[in-house]
């Protein structure tokens, strides 16, 4: 299995629900519209809802960073593109980024740090055979993209009362 590097498989128009009093899109449904992708990512790394299911085993995201360029607006089409940063025994790292669908320019990112866990005991645990296989086949795809440039970026401003 050959796979995208990166991942580009979500789309989805904005909703009317989603835009808020300023008149853009609001920040919950940007949260939102990346969960959506998601759905399409993890079972490409055998993880995600046939896998619970299954198994009994799925992953809790454990850290989330979302930047936000550019509004959306009603109507919009946005795409989200999915990229593999990492993964060991426990853990998955992924970046996924927001573009206007139409006029192509980045709307958000957002990193994540996720969690391999056992629903029947709620620990952390290690991924089975199958989710390690396509992380790896993954991986090959992803391993030489750049970094960008949002990935562990802290937020910090200098204090005026010092």
């Amino acid at each position: 299995m050959t796979l995208e590097a990166p991942i580009s498989r979500h789309q989805e128009p904005v909703q009317e629900a989603w835009v808020d009093y300023n008149g853009h899109l609001n920040v919950a449904y940007y949260t939102l519209i990346f969960d959506n992708a998601v759905d399409i990512f993890y079972p490409l790394c055998g993880l995600g809802e046939p896998y619970k299911e299954a198994t009994g085993l799925s992953t809790f995201a454990v850290e989330c960073h979302i930047g936000y360029q550019r509004e959306g607006s009603l109507g919009d089409s946005v795409k989200v593109t999915s990229q593999l940063l990492g993964y060991d025994e426990k853990r998955l790292h992924y970046f996924h980024t927001m573009y206007h669908a139409t006029e192509g320019y980045q709307m958000a990112t957002q990193e994540q740090l996720a969690v391999h866990v056992d629903l029947s005991i709620r620990k952390v645990v290690p991924f089975t055979e199958g989710p390690m296989e396509k992380l790896a086949l993954m991986w090959e795809a992803h391993k030489d993209m750049p970094v960008p440039e949002q990935v562990g970026r802290t937020m910090t401003i200098p204090s005026l009362n010092k």
